[in-house]
């Protein structure tokens, strides 16, 4: 079976030469960060941040099951991201056709949004995540690493990160459009380390292979890599401030002796007993002969601004507004505009990341697999359609009609109002209709007009 490929690539793989390089590169300039003074002084050693070279996987997925805020940094982009309805659609037909008909059922089967949401997280944890394809060709272990040919049915679709993907067999063929790119994956499904787990040799036909951020298109960065030393400062202020709450909110006690009194060694251990009751909460007062207890001054300082500034900065690297990366849905002077810029930054990414490499290659190998049709023009192809970002909610026009209706009530009470503004004047420049709307109104506005002058009519009649 001659095997289809739609539509083409259109840019060329690095070779090895170029992706050695690149790795290498950044190898030695990750092995000098943190030094200044020459080799005299090591920052990153001093404050307690590891190298670069040191992150894995592991270090990254550890940091986003565990700290708030690193698991806020990937979940918040890639949940606006796939919010709403996601479609495909062909230019220039109104109607559906075979591909947009196939693709609804087969994403309605699958749950494909959710595999493809689940997958962007997984990819940006670490430097590279992968679609598992299940096609209904493979009978045994062996059939995976057969090239997915005869293909005809998707039954499922796993979302892996690296974690559980080893890639091997690289691609050495100059001539070949995968050069430089892993022939074969050994993937573990399941939880590595864990019972039921299994691992199985795959073929690069059936996987889809994505990446974020720079790199040689088959390893990507991190998205925690960058903020990954302010993450740990967070955490060292937070941490801080419960500890410090926790050791200066209840203030120490210094016991003093009066020097002319004698204590016996059953007394001294009675106390000691009696204050390490009182330490401990089992005990509330204390009864003490020949020594006076005098409370200590508590020490504990507000962390608050010292917090802001490392959200701040992990705000401002990121492109999340501080108050989406901590969830706050107050009000704020910059609230609306905050909210415009990052709804901006989401349809970007859907166009650059999200369309471009996750749900193009895999309807494109869908197609080639035979599984969803082609589109009816292959040079028009097919357009990705998500649902409108900065559609208005239900709550939003219900205020907006509010507003409305309460300039046209003061606009239409004011009788030198049309004079000085033109009621189609008013419409447009500060009801904020557009030319069409003002045109509907007009007619609708002649329609009863007309209405009311032949009721009229047939009453004097």
């Amino acid at each position: 079976m001659k095997r289809r490929r739609y539509p083409k690539n259109g840019k060329g793989v690095k070779t090895f030469q170029q992706i050695a390089g690149t790795e290498i590169g950044r190898a030695l300039l990750t092995r000098n960060m943190g030094y200044q003074y020459g080799t005299d002084r090591n920052i990153y050693s001093a404050l307690g941040y590891p190298a670069t070279r040191a992150l894995t996987f592991e270090s990254y997925y550890a940091r986003y099951q565990r700290q708030d805020i690193a698991k806020a940094v990937i979940d918040k982009p890639v949940d606006y991201t796939w919010k709403g309805r996601l479609d495909i659609e062909e230019p220039q037909v109104e109607d559906d056709t075979q591909l947009t008909g196939a693709w609804r059922g087969l994403e309605e089967e699958l749950g494909l949004k959710g595999i493809f949401s689940e997958v962007d997280k997984l990819t940006g944890i670490g430097r590279f995540g992968v679609l598992l394809l299940g096609l209904d060709d493979v009978k045994s272990r062996d059939g995976w690493r057969e090239p997915a040919e005869d293909a005809r049915r998707l039954l499922y679709v796993k979302p892996l990160a690296e974690g559980n993907v080893e890639l091997k067999d690289w691609e050495k063929n100059p001539s070949d459009p995968r050069y430089g790119m892993p022939r074969f994956y050994s993937i573990t499904v399941g939880t590595p380390g864990e019972q039921g787990t299994m691992q199985i040799d795959v073929h690069h036909s059936r996987v889809i292979h994505i990446t974020d951020g720079l790199g040689s298109g088959v390893y990507g960065t991190p998205r925690l890599q960058s903020v990954y030393n302010r993450l740990m400062d967070l955490e060292k202020i937070v941490g801080g401030d419960a500890e410090m709450f926790w050791r200066g909110a209840r203030p120490g006690y210094n016991y003093s002796l009066d020097p002319e009194y004698k204590m016996g060694d059953d007394e001294e251990e009675t106390l000691q007993t009696r204050i390490q009751e009182y330490e401990h909460n089992l005990r509330r007062f204390i009864v003490s002969q020949g020594a006076s207890i005098n409370s200590l001054a508590q020490q504990v300082a507000d962390p608050s601004n010292h917090v802001d500034v490392q959200i701040q900065m992990i705000s401002s690297v990121k492109g999340i507004p501080k108050r989406i990366l901590t969830g706050s849905e107050r009000g704020e002077l910059a609230s609306s505009q905050d909210q415009e810029e990052w709804l901006s930054t989401i349809a970007a990414r859907r166009d650059e990341f999200a369309s471009r490499k996750i749900v193009r290659p895999f309807v494109n190998r869908c197609i080639e697999l035979g599984i969803l049709p082609p589109p009816q023009d292959e040079r028009e192809g097919y357009t990705v359609r998500w649902e409108d970002l900065f559609a208005k909610s239900e709550k939003d026009k219900a205020e907006i009609g509010k507003t409305r209706a309460d300039a046209l009530k003061d606009y239409a009470g004011e009788a030198a109002a049309q004079v000085i503004m033109p009621p189609r004047a008013f419409y447009e420049m500060v009801m904020g209709f557009s030319p069409d709307e003002v045109d509907r109104i007009e007619e609708l506005v002649g329609a009863q007009v007309r209405e009311e002058e032949n009721d009229f009519e047939d009453e004097e009649e």
